[in-house]
């Protein structure tokens, strides 16, 4: 083993931290580990292998700081570590002490600036690509050193502030340089004497008038957003192809023209109230929608005009050599299985994707973006199923979605998602900004796969009633209705509306009402009402993506009011025997809920006991107690089972009985003992919740819910020391009963499940209840 060179674990689905024992392996001059699950510190005792040349780390979760003993890595020539958890600063041996070193990848590294200075001469060094530093501003790296090889230079999102400095311009073999997304100011200097052919300088804040030598190159050179004077294009002019002036200018008295070529833009006498995008893709119509097109194939430096909005792509796949990136991905496998076609196809962008509406009306608008992941697959048996797309979403410049993983919110490749955003337009513009923070894999199924994708894009004013063709009302010398038969009708049909509302008073219809008013008259809650097409606005027409779970009662969705309210509609089934009108529907405000209040629901939940015998079974599936479910015993043990159900939720975030993880109905419950017989409980815990809970906190509401879950009654704890548990009072471990004495006495779970089912389908009386033995 001792003689290894090479060692390439590239693409599993390896996890844990790497062994120290590696830096046995004197003679190892690979180590190659990206995309896999790796964790903790990296072992110090790796700065011994003195023949290491490539350590390529990408997409882990390694954290901590890179150790000091690196330094003595000097035959080090191609250092990656983006995508993973490291903390403290960009360590300075590196521009020092490698000086063999040709490639250096740090986007999305969890890493802090400033960028070091480099003063030793790097002969070899072409590529340096930094990006999305955490830490303070700084200022621009010094670069006094002999570079006679430097190829691509990014210094993207990584705090900088001040000017360019003028010695940049030494570097002349620069080919592509990026820079975006700081905050660079001032004027730009002359850097025409570099050999670039690709040049990104948007998203600074750099002043005066576009350089005449940016708009006399043929070379793609993007400086959109950012705060010029002025563009030297005139008032109606867009550049040629390849430069990107979107944004280039600060907006001037609240117009919302903030690019130039849409000064001249014509729009149409009546505001629009929609604009519908079938982003990389042609023509079509959608569930009476008509998506216009937008095919243009676009480049590293692309604007593009469409009838009413446009689009700016920036960035190149800096990690590959291909000549030209593909933007349009398709998908083989939707089209040929009759899928959507919204999402048969999309748009792409390596680093920077804007979609800009102009013309609306100023109203409150849903935007419905629609995503599919597809250029990963499904299959666990091949490495390409590990790709992940990370990439942030922006609406009207407000950061909406942070680290937006298609495929995993979706629940696979392949599969369709709409997520909903209520905007505010006030200036007849909304803007839509993808945009990549190094975060997610770059190399499966190839290298220069990532970046925000899109697949079409819905805007609408869900409260817009459209006009009749024709606002003019006729004259009588047009064959029109005089002013005395308008006179006429109108109190005709006011004594009509009279006649009807005193027969609906009469009969009952309107004193129903009035009786539900009166009743809620002195609750102290904050009701409201809706009509049906307020709510089918706001739920897509109860889209199937906007469902978040299902009860006896019928299925819940969530929804976003015009306001922006997030809302979560409760629809009665027609089977369900809890309401008495098939078109009642229950409305909540739909809850962000962080940790502690979880935590605090749980903790008064927790306080209320009940002992309750029914004499009829009524419940939702998944959360009856087994003992209740045969034998309709509703005891205050029965009422543990279920609060272990509910614990769990909480934690996970997740419905106990939803199709969330296989394909067929899953217990969250059952996937609990799973993750517990694997030791990996905290994979439970719900994502969103992120670095806002404590763990032991967790672990002891897990605990206490796989502990209410027994199935056998006796096993479960009192409501009395589950509130102790969790106020701190009893050790969780000491109610813990040793499985093997309750083995034997275990009921089949598939079946309780089917038990559970036909409860579910029947809602049977006890004494109508078939017996285990009749289901089996």
């Amino acid at each position: 083993m001792e003689k290894m060179c090479f060692s390439s674990l590239f693409g599993n689905r390896l996890t844990g931290a790497i062994p120290a024992e590696l830096a046995n392996l004197s003679n190892l001059t690979n180590l190659v580990l990206e995309v896999n699950g790796f964790s903790g510190l990296l072992p110090s005792e790796l700065g011994n292998l003195s023949r290491l040349e490539r350590m390529l780390l990408g997409s882990n979760n390694f954290t901590g700081e890179i150790p000091e003993t690196y330094a003595n890595l000097t035959s080090m020539e191609d250092f990656r570590i983006s995508d993973n958890k490291f903390a403290g600063q960009i360590p300075e041996f590196i521009f020092r002490k490698w000086r063999n070193v040709t490639r250096i990848e740090m986007e999305g590294s969890g890493l802090s600036g400033p960028i070091p200075s480099i003063n030793a001469p790097l002969q070899s060094l072409r590529y340096i690509i930094i990006s999305d530093l955490n830490g303070a501003e700084t200022t621009f790296p010094q670069l006094n050193a002999s570079l006679p090889r430097l190829d691509r230079v990014m210094f993207r999102s990584c705090n900088l502030i001040g000017e360019i400095p003028p010695s940049l311009r030494t570097f002349t073999t620069i080919r592509i340089l990026d820079l975006s997304f700081n905050r660079l100011s001032g004027e730009i200097p002359d850097l025409s004497v570099l050999n670039y052919d690709t040049l990104f300088l948007n998203g600074n804040n750099f002043t005066g008038a576009v350089p005449s030598w940016i708009l006399g190159t043929n070379e793609a050179v993007d400086v959109s957003y950012n705060n010029f004077t002025s563009t030297g294009t005139g008032e109606s002019g867009c550049g040629r192809a390849g430069l990107n002036l979107f944004s280039s200018i600060p907006r001037t008295n609240n117009s919302g023209i903030n690019v130039p070529c849409l000064r001249s833009r014509n729009c149409p006498a009546r505001p629009l109230h929609s604009v519908y995008i079938n982003c990389g893709g042609g023509n079509i119509t959608v569930n009476g929608n008509d998506y216009e097109a937008d095919s243009n194939q676009a480049g590293p430096s692309s604007f593009y005009q469409g009838t009413s909005w446009a689009f700016s792509s920036t960035g190149v796949f800096l990690n590959d050599d291909r000549n030209e990136d593909d933007l349009r991905p398709q998908s083989t496998q939707l089209s040929t299985n009759g899928g959507d076609s919204l999402y048969t196809d999309a748009r792409l962008s390596p680093s920077s994707l804007t979609y800009y509406a102009f013309c609306l009306a100023n109203a409150s608008y849903r935007v419905d973006l629609h995503f599919a992941e597809i250029q990963f697959t499904n299959d666990d048996q091949s490495y390409t199923s590990l790709g992940k797309r990370m990439f942030d979403i922006y609406i009207q410049g407000q950061l909406e979605k942070k680290d937006y993983n298609i495929e995993q919110i979706a629940g696979g490749a392949g599969i369709p998602r709409v997520e909903p955003f209520a905007a505010n337009v006030t200036d007849g513009t909304l803007d839509i900004h993808f945009r990549w923070a190094g975060k997610g894999t770059t190399s499966i199924p190839v290298r220069g796969v990532y970046g925000p994708l899109i697949s079409a894009i819905s805007i609408f004013n869900p409260a817009y009633t459209p006009p009749p063709e024709s606002d003019t009302p006729p004259s009588e010398s047009d064959n029109g209705i005089t002013t005395g038969a308008v006179v006429g009708i109108v109190a005709g049909v006011m004594f009509a509306a009279l006649l009807i509302v005193g027969i609906l008073w009469w009969t009952g219809c309107l004193r129903r009402k009035s009786t539900l008013e009166r009743d809620l008259k002195g609750i102290e809650l904050q009701t409201n009402s809706f009509s049906l097409r307020q709510i089918k606005a706001a739920t897509n027409d109860f889209h199937a993506s906007n469902k978040i779970g299902e009860g006896g009662f019928g299925p819940v969705y969530k929804g976003i009011l015009a306001d922006g309210t997030v809302i979560a509609v409760k629809q009665l089934s027609a089977r369900s025997k809890q309401g008495n009108r098939n078109q009642l529907m229950l409305i909540y405000e739909y809850p962000c809920i962080i940790w502690a209040t979880r935590i605090s629901v749980e903790t008064r939940l927790g306080n209320k006991k009940k002992n309750l015998h029914c004499t009829r079974i009524a419940g939702t599936y998944g959360y009856m107690a087994p003992e209740y479910a045969m034998h309709g015993r509703l005891t205050e043990k029965a009422d543990v089972y279920s609060f272990g159900i509910v614990a769990l939720e909480i934690v996970s975030g997740r419905c106990n009985t939803s199709n969330w993880l296989m394909a067929e109905p899953f217990y969250l419950l059952d996937y609990a003992h799973v993750l517990k017989e694997k030791g990996d409980l905290l994979d439970l815990v719900d994502t969103r919740i992120g670095s806002d809970c404590k763990v032991d906190e967790v672990m002891t509401m897990i605990n206490i819910g796989l502990l209410c879950t027994n199935p056998i009654a006796s096993a479960r704890p009192t409501m009395s020391s589950v509130v102790s548990m969790l106020e701190g009072k009893a050790s969780v471990e000491e109610f813990f009963i040793d499985s093997s004495v309750l083995s034997s006495r275990q009921m089949d779970a598939e079946t309780v499940k089917r038990l559970y089912q036909k409860l579910e389908e029947d809602n049977v009386d006890v004494s109508e209840t078939k017996s285990l033995r009749s289901l089996q």
